[in-house]
């Protein structure tokens, strides 16, 4: 069974899988005359199943994979907005709970920005962004409020593991709070006690996320480098 999965990862496999697959192969003892059978056994199963379905179960366990770490998407959406809706990212009751710590950007000045800056007690992206809030108070408030949750967003992906209750202060309404641990964590055991865990992989849905959000700040064009430098990415990540 191992031997036809092998084959099948060598023929359409992610460069990932091919990595492991060969890295294994250097490592193990060769057996001509096994493999010969193997192959052979997994060329029978591949004719039978057939080339085309064979790819279309590759196509849709990559579909699969894509979906945890993107927010729901609408491929037949007829506007931008509509691709990765704005409530599949921030739902109206998380939306409702910004409103309180989101004040603090709204009502903020150009020196305490400046300063905040300095501090670097704010993202680069969200700084930038401050500097241009729309004078149109409903606008200006909607705009605020996205900032605060990016800003967030992308200060908790620098955790490793959660040990708090509120790992992000305070200030952060409960239902945000629950929101990060419940959508952007991995449970894991340590000592016999369970313990929230920002992997690897959750950073990869974090920054999705934060993507997506930019792009509805920023309508729909924004500035990767500056997200990229944000969240601490290397440049081929």
């Amino acid at each position: 069974l191992f031997a036809q999965m092998d084959l099948c990862i060598e023929a359409f496999g992610t460069s990932k899988q091919k990595r492991a697959l060969n890295s294994r192969r250097m490592n193990a003892v060769g057996n001509d005359i096994l493999n010969t059978a193997v192959t052979k056994a997994a060329a029978d199963i591949i004719d039978a199943k057939g080339v085309t379905a064979l790819i279309q179960d590759v196509a849709q366990d990559d579909v699969q994979n894509i979906s945890i770490f993107l927010p729901p998407c609408n491929e037949d959406a007829d506007k931008p907005e509509n691709v990765y809706k704005f409530e599949d990212i921030l739902s109206p009751a998380e939306y409702e709970a910004l409103q309180v710590p989101a004040a603090v950007f709204v009502n903020m000045t150009s020196e305490e920005i400046t300063k905040k800056t300095e501090d670097k007690s704010h993202c680069s992206f969200v700084l930038e962004e401050l500097k241009f809030l729309p004078a149109d108070e409903k606008r200006r408030d909607h705009k605020a409020r996205c900032l605060w949750f990016l800003d967030t967003l992308i200060k908790f992906s620098y955790l490793k593991v959660i040990k708090k209750k509120h790992p992000m202060g305070p200030e952060c309404p409960h239902i945000i709070s629950r929101k990060l641990m419940k959508n952007f964590t991995s449970l894991t055991y340590n000592n016999g006690s369970v313990q929230n865990l920002i992997s690897a992989s959750m950073k990869t849905k974090i920054t999705a996320y934060v993507i997506a959000l930019a792009l509805h700040i920023n309508n729909f064009q924004t500035d990767l480098t500056v997200l990229q430098n944000d969240m601490k990415l290397q440049e081929s990540k």
